[in-house]
């Protein structure tokens, strides 16, 4: 760290000397005023004297130099500006619409508005160019299905509102920043011209060395507290105070004792700073070097005075040379960035190519098409996350791309168009059939009105798509009004039932007999007591579908009983089937016979194929030379063909029974 500078000379004994050959008036002096003479200017090389080498070498210097410059005046400008460094710019061309709204909330919360303008200005860009790609598409979507001429469109985003709410909020900040910095830059401008004005003026032989020197280091206090100015201004007044401080130690031989001290001691500072360069030129990171390089510049021009003559070219020279090298790094840093954003423009490239193809390929259903758009939205992902291009061919690539959207969608519309009409025509009688249905939701003649909603309900399901801005509204209607019917006739089944409730009522009674009901440990004698409750139970005969949890009552019981008897897996298992069907059976539950009917044929397939591919396994293990003996594994595979036999065997008892139930 850079010791702080003592910025007060030390007072001096005596009155003022002036050589007469050294002697400059005021006159003098302000005719330098506007002249480039501080040491961070590199002064011009007349053509006699400079070959083309040279020239080059100084206009690499101060390319370099200028990089520098150009940044501290920025920053000199509006402070807030310094903490923008802290922030890595993003590739915010590879955020999603949402992602973009995110990050801009964050950084509007900041208070250093200044900080982040760069940006929440690549934020905006990235949001309006995907956002108006969006809108173009929805906009094509909707020509393409719209059935009024004259209907207009309109498309809301709750992500676009909370965009320009956010950004809102930024350019209102941004304004008072503005205004206010405004308010002061000509104040501080003001008051360091009338601080150089001042400098100008101190050179006075006739005041006492001890109060020009008070009146020196005031000036530079002052100086120091002084506060922004105006970028386009800062380089020339910054010239021009330090012109005039150079004045004061080089034109009037202020007192040599303390003159020297200062010399030394801000050569020794400006040596310091020559010996970070010198290890910044080897940091890895460029971009944090190019920034410390900033504020060491920025700590030369501003706050350490100026060196002997003697010192001073040579000085200046090794830290401007220095600066070269970090400047030259920072170049090809550049150029390594440059070099991957031609890559992603090669990437992009491609991805538009792809899409171009895709919007030539005929296909001739919609679940082609599905397929095709899944393939398109997926490269359009890869062109999003494919990052920066070159600036100069940013436009030009992002017109390309919504190009070839454009062109597919327009190929996939006019697919959709010679269906639309058959849409059409399902949409109309699917609305007949909602008419209705809705005429017959209050039909109380169960016996004639059942059979045609069934009907109904079939013939829905035999008309193919309608417009998709219409598909959830009438099916809801259609839905509802099915529903109503269907509510109303269970609840008339279950009022005018009689001995549906009366069989309820007992074996809602016979429950708590069964659950008193102990087993002897005889197994007869148990099995026997339990078939006749399960006799029993059937005697009393179908219960109201709206009570139909009691039959799960009743086989809870009987699953704990058939658990203490000492039944085979396999007797236990169809004793249960068999409750299970002579309660479908008795509730008249044709869907889920049906349901039990594929679902029992599924699992005999599934053992089956099992158990091929177990013996085949067998046969590899078995026809190998070495295979003197069956091992633990040919013996596991065997159990377990065993153990998918005896499985087998039970799911198809289980088939064969409710093939004859279905024959009885």
């Amino acid at each position: 760290m850079l010791e702080e500078k003592n910025d007060n000379l030390q007072e001096a004994d005596g009155k003022l000397e002036i050589n007469s050959s050294d002697t400059t008036t005021n006159d003098a002096i302000e005719t330098l005023d506007s002249e480039t003479a501080s040491e961070n200017v590199i002064d011009p090389t007349t053509e006699d004297q400079a070959t083309t080498a040279s020239e080059e070498t100084d206009d690499q210097h101060q390319t370099a130099l200028d990089a520098i410059t150009n940044s501290n005046a920025e920053e000199s400008e509006d402070e807030t500006l310094k903490e923008r460094h802290d922030l890595p710019m993003q590739d915010y061309d590879t955020f999603s619409l949402d992602a973009l709204v995110d990050e801009l909330k964050k950084l509007v919360e900041s208070d250093k508005v200044m900080s982040v303008k760069d940006h929440v200005e690549e934020i905006k860009k990235s949001f309006l160019l995907q956002y108006n790609h969006l809108i173009e598409e929805k906009k094509e979507e909707f020509n393409a299905s719209k059935q009024d001429p004259n209907e207009e469109f309109e498309y809301h985003s709750p992500l676009k509102s909370k965009f320009d709410e956010y950004y809102n909020v930024f350019r209102e900040k941004r304004n008072i920043h503005f205004k206010h910095l405004q308010t002061n830059l000509k104040s501080n401008l003001d008051t360091r011209l009338a601080i150089v004005e001042e400098l100008k003026e101190l050179i006075n032989p006739q005041e006492n060395i001890k109060d020009t020197l008070k009146h020196f280091n005031d000036l530079r206090e002052r100086w120091k507290n002084a506060g922004s100015i105006p970028k386009d201004k800062y380089n020339h007044v910054w010239n021009n105070y330090h012109f005039h401080v150079e004045n004061f130690y080089d034109y009037l031989h202020l007192d040599r004792e303390a003159r020297d001290l200062d010399f030394k001691h801000n050569l020794e500072q400006k040596q310091k700073i020559i010996a970070r360069v010198e290890e910044l030129v080897n940091e890895t990171d460029i971009s944090k070097a190019f920034r410390e390089l900033q504020d060491l510049h920025r700590i030369w021009k501003e706050d350490i005075g100026p060196v002997s003559k003697e010192n001073r070219d040579a000085i200046w020279t090794t830290f401007s040379e220095l600066t070269k090298k970090i400047h030259d790094k920072r170049e090809l840093l550049f150029e390594s960035q440059r070099a991957n954003e031609q890559q992603n423009l090669e990437a992009k490239k491609e991805i538009i190519a792809k899409i171009e193809v895709l919007g030539t390929e005929k296909v001739n259903s919609h679940s082609q098409w599905l397929v095709q758009i899944q393939k398109v939205e997926a490269l359009r992902s890869e062109f999003f996350a494919a990052g920066k291009v070159p600036t100069e061919v940013n436009e030009q690539t992002w017109s390309a791309f919504k190009t070839a959207v454009r062109n597919f969608n327009s190929f996939k519309n006019s697919f959709y168009k010679d269906i639309k009409k058959d849409q059409n025509d399902n949409l109309n009688k699917k609305m007949a059939l909602v008419a209705k249905a809705k005429e017959l939701q209050e039909s109380t003649d169960f016996t004639v009105t059942t059979p045609v909603m069934k009907q109904i309900q079939e013939e829905w399901k035999q008309i193919g798509h309608v417009p998709k801005k219409y598909s959830d509204k009438i099916w809801k209607e259609f839905k509802d009004a099915c529903n109503h019917y269907f509510d109303k006739l269970k609840e008339h089944k279950s009022e005018e039932n009689g001995d549906e409730v009366a069989a309820f009522d007992n074996k809602k009674a016979y429950l708590d007999t069964l659950r008193a009901f102990q087993l002897t440990g005889e197994h007869k004698t148990d099995l026997d007591a339990i078939k006749l409750h399960i006799e029993t139970w059937k005697g009393f005969g179908k219960v109201p579908f709206a009570r139909r949890h009691i039959e799960g009552k009743f086989n809870k019981i009987l699953d704990a009983l058939f658990e203490k008897l000492s039944l085979s897996k396999k007797e236990t298992e169809m004793m249960r089937f068999s409750n299970r069907l002579d309660s479908l059976s008795e509730n008249n539950d044709t869907r889920k016979l049906d349901n039990e009917k594929i679902f029992l044929m599924r699992k005999i397939e599934e053992v089956q194929n099992e158990i091929f591919q177990l013996e085949n396994n067998i046969q590899f293990f078995t026809n190998t030379k070495n295979a003197k003996k069956e091992n633990s594994i040919v013996l596991e595979v065997r159990k377990n063909i065993a153990i998918h036999k005896e499985s087998l065997e039970v799911w198809k008892d289980k088939l064969k029974q409710l093939r004859n139930l279905g024959q009885e």
